[in-house]
């Protein structure tokens, strides 16, 4: 079974293990890591994830990934929260951001820039709006690699 069709796979177990709660799950990947394989599931909910949501989305998990053997080869499982600084990956975490610094990274430099941090003004179909200072920064979605939330220093 290749990387997709497991992370697909996790993502149906896990949707259907946190469907009654307020749960929401935010990614799935299978990585390798040196010589390991870690299966790694990030976790929030509203008033943030606990350790203990965690472990026990974890044991329902192992659980129900023992049952299907979905996985033949030795893998770490790991449950977590993405932390407050993780990638935007949906439309909701661009929502969720708006009026919040954040750091741009993109595929390849604009106007000599490799990325720019700033406020998230706007999130629109194809494009984002960036408050950079005085400047703002119109960036198509396509053009982003990365972008984050980042907490200021005060």
């Amino acid at each position: 079974m290749n990387k997709k069709s497991i992370e697909s796979s996790v993502q149906d177990l896990v949707e259907d293990i946190i469907r009654s709660s307020e749960i929401e799950l935010v990614d799935i990947e299978y990585v390798k890591e040196g010589p390991f394989k870690y299966l790694r599931v990030y976790l929030d909910k509203a008033e943030g994830i606990t350790v203990d949501d965690c472990a026990d989305v974890s044991r329902a998990l192992n659980k129900k990934l023992d049952e299907v053997d979905l996985i033949k080869e030795q893998y770490f499982l790991e449950v977590s929260s993405p932390g407050v600084e993780r990638p935007f990956k949906t439309d909701a975490d661009y929502q969720k951001n708006i009026g919040n610094f954040v750091e741009v990274k993109f595929y390849k430099p604009i106007d000599g820039r490799k990325s720019v941090e700033g406020i998230l003004s706007e999130k629109q179909d194809n494009q984002v709006i960036i408050q950079a200072g005085e400047e703002q920064i119109k960036i198509e979605v396509k053009d982003i690699s990365k972008i984050n939330r980042v907490l200021e220093d005060f």
